[in-house]
């Protein structure tokens, strides 16, 4: 990652403190500034502030967020209201800088925001290779399982599905590549910048970057003709009436959802009919333990951990 690209996010005084905490940016995850108080960092796994060097910790200022969101808008504030609306900006690099504030309301609806007292940048990792393991149990050569990754909360599903599509897409050795439409809700798989993915998702993966799930995945399939169809964070109802469209028209699916077993997913109501149907042929449950995106197990469409590639059903 490149630091430099990171740091220019930020007002000057921010700018500093990073600079002489000297930072590995690939372990630094998000980077939190509220006014008033310390200046946060999510770390290698764990929290820490940053001090000055009196070793007083940095205390973020009503102006240090007034220069950062000027930076993060190229000082057009106006241009990115509807990105605001929902809560976050996306820059350059495939970063994510969310934003809380007074809501304006109009009729019940998010209108927009003012106020704003607390940034979270939220950094792209790109790990790319990190998903070799699971490939030969959801994809061969003529096959692709419909799949559901399930993990707590920064524990790697967003990271590993990335790799998924980008492997897809491009296809690996004695496997040819598929199109794969991704529709990134939150911006954060393709991590788009003016409609262009900065991360690698693959040659022949097309990107509807921040569309509802649900009406994404219709539309792909209207316009896209996709082979498979990846999305993040299953969980509104209307996303599982979705996914029923897209099985039924012969895509195949690669999803993920919240959760710490596969007990605990599967015994939410909308999962609970897909399982009956018997829909999703592959579970990848992932865990944290010295670090994200541990396999914790694979599972088959029964729900029976897979010892191998050859005796999963």
């Amino acid at each position: 990652m490149e630091a430099m690209q990171v740091q220019n996010l930020f007002a000057g005084s921010i700018r500093d403190q990073l600079l002489d905490a000297n930072l590995d940016y690939d372990k630094l995850y998000e980077i939190r500034l509220r006014v008033g108080r310390p200046l946060f960092l999510t770390y290698d796994g764990g929290e820490c502030f940053l001090r000055n060097r009196g070793e007083e910790p940095y205390v973020v200022t009503q102006e240090d967020l007034k220069e950062t969101l000027e930076y993060v808008t190229g000082y057009s504030l106006y241009a990115y209201e509807e990105e605001i609306r929902q809560g976050f900006i996306s820059v350059q690099g495939g970063h994510r800088v969310g934003v809380t504030g007074k809501v304006i309301l109009d009729g019940g609806k998010i209108r927009g925001m003012k106020y704003i007292s607390c940034i979270n940048v939220r950094l792209a990792h790109e790990i790319q290779g990190c998903a070799e393991e699971v490939m030969p149990y959801i994809q061969t050569k003529d096959w692709v399982a419909h799949t559901l990754i399930i993990s707590p909360p920064r524990c790697g599903k967003t990271t590993m599905l990335r790799d998924i599509i980008r492997q897809i897409s491009n296809g690996r050795e004695g496997i040819p590549g598929q199109t794969v439409g991704v529709v990134d809700e939150r911006c954060e798989l393709a991590g788009c910048y003016q409609g262009v993915p900065q991360n690698d998702v693959g040659m022949r993966t097309d990107v509807l970057d921040g569309c509802p799930k649900a009406e994404g995945m219709q539309m792909l399939i209207r316009s896209m003709s996709p082979s498979v169809v990846a999305v993040d964070e299953l969980g509104r109802e209307e996303d599982f009436r979705a996914v029923e469209a897209v099985i039924h028209c012969g895509c195949k699916l690669i999803a993920t959802a919240h959760g710490n077993s596969l007990e605990d997913v599967l015994a939410q109501p909308f999962f609970q009919k897909l399982v009956e149907e018997r829909v999703f042929e592959r579970y990848i449950l992932l865990g944290k333990r010295e670090r994200a995106g541990i396999i914790e197990g694979i599972y088959d469409g029964n729900g029976e951990l897979c010892k191998n590639q050859w005796e999963c059903s």
